[in-house]
C-alpha cells in the first residue's frame, strides 16, 4: 500500500503564497509518483487536524518562521510523524541568521561582517558605513530586505513604518557586490552551482517568484575552483548544522576582489523552495532527477530525532 503523505503549507508567515505555491507543486508531484496525498493548509490547530489524519509522513512545504524555526518539527516530534528536511536544532540555527552566522564562521565558512540592531537604531542613521544590507533577523524570500547604497544620505525610512511586521531587531551587513551563486545539498551530495541573474535591485522576493523575475545560469560560469569551492562550502554548512534532505546555501561572489576573487556565505536554508521557478527543483533535475524522483526521495529520507 502507498504512504500516506500530509503536504504542510500555507501557514501564517509572509511567505504563505509562497508556501501554497511550494505545496501544490509537492502534492501533484507525489500523487504522480503514486502516493496517497493530503493537502494541509497549516492552522493552530494542525495538531488535531494531524492526529484525525494520521498519515505516515508529513511533507514540510511550509515556509517563513513557524514552518523553518524547528516549531512545527517539534510538533511533529511530539507526534512521532516521520518528516522531510532538517530536525528542530538545525532548523532554528538556520532561521535565526545571526546564529547562522556564527555557526558558519566557526566552520570555517566565510561570512560578511555584521551588526544586530533595533529597527529603529537601523532607521534614524547609519549604524555602519555604505554600502550595507538590512534584513529582518528570522524571514525569508527577502522580505524587509534593503540595500543601502555607497551614495544613500539615510538609511531607509520603510523600515520604521508602523505595519512592518518583521521583528524588532534587524541584521545590518557589509555589502557585498558581485555574483550571486547558490548549491542545493541532497543528502550528503552537492548538486549543481548556479548564478542567479536579475535586473532587478537584487534576487528579491519578485525575482525569486514571478515568471521572468531572475534568470538562472546552471551551470554557474566560473572558474573551475570557484564552483568546486561553493559545493565544498555547501557540504560543509549542511554538515555543521546538522541537516538532512534537501538544503540550499547562498553565496556572494566578488570576482574582481584579487586574483580568485572574495566568495562569501550569506545563509543556509533548511526549507528551500519548491515552485516551478526554485533552484534547488532546477539543480536536481540538473544532476538527472525529475521532480517526481526528488520529492519522492524527500518523502522515502523522511524521519523522526532529525
Amino acid at each position: 500500500m502507498s504512504k500516506h503523505v500530509a503536504v504542510l503549507m500555507g501557514g501564517w508567515s509572509n511567505e504563505r503564497p509562497v508556501s501554497l505555491s511550494s505545496g501544490k507543486e509537492c502534492a501533484a508531484a507525489l500523487r504522480r509518483a503514486g502516493y496517497m496525498v493530503t493537502e494541509v493548509d497549516v492552522g493552530r490547530d494542525l495538531a488535531d487536524v494531524l492526529k484525525a489524519l494520521k498519515p505516515d509522513v508529513a511533507f514540510n512545504a511550509l515556509h517563513g518562521p513557524a514552518g523553518e524555526s524547528g516549531m512545527i518539527q517539534g510538533l511533529l516530534e511530539l507526534l512521532q510523524i516521520p518528516y522531510t528536511h532538517s530536525g528542530i536544532l538545525a532548523s532554528a540555527l538556520a532561521m535565526d541568521k545571526h546564529q547562522a552566522k556564527i555557526m558558519l564562521k566557526a566552520a570555517g565558512i566565510p561570512v560578511t561582517d555584521h551588526l544586530i540592531v533595533s529597527r529603529g537604531e537601523a532607521g534614524r542613521d547609519h549604524v555602519m558605513a555604505p554600502p550595507y544590507v538590512i534584513k529582518p533577523i528570522s524571514d525569508g524570500s527577502s522580505f524587509g530586505v534593503f540595500i543601502v547604497k555607497a551614495d544613500q544620505s539615510h538609511p531607509p525610512q520603510e523600515i520604521l513604518r508602523e505595519d512592518w511586521n518583521s521583528g524588532e531587531e534587524v541584521m545590518v551587513e557589509r555589502y557585498i557586490p558581485g555574483r550571486e551563486l547558490t548549491c542545493a545539498v541532497m543528502g550528503d551530495v552537492a548538486l549543481g552551482v548556479t548564478e542567479i541573474v536579475t535586473d532587478l535591485a537584487f534576487y528579491n522576493y519578485e525575482a525569486k517568484y514571478a515568471e521572468g523575475g531572475s534568470r538562472h545560469i546552471i551551470p554557474a560560469q566560473v572558474k573551475p575552483k570557484i564552483y568546486d569551492k561553493v559545493q565544498e562550502l555547501s557540504l560543509k554548512a549542511h554538515a555543521a548544522f546538522g541537516c538532512r534532505g534537501v538544503t540550499r546555501t547562498d553565496f556572494r561572489y566578488n570576482d574582481a576582489a584579487g586574483e580568485d576573487g572574495e566568495l562569501v556565505c550569506l545563509e543556509i536554508n533548511t526549507q528551500p523552495g519548491m515552485t516551478p521557478t526554485s533552484l534547488a527543483p532546477e539543480q536536481a533535475a540538473y544532476a538527472g532527477h525529475s521532480f517526481e524522483e526528488l520529492v519522492s526521495w524527500m518523502v522515502e529520507d523522511a524521519s523522526c530525532n532529525r
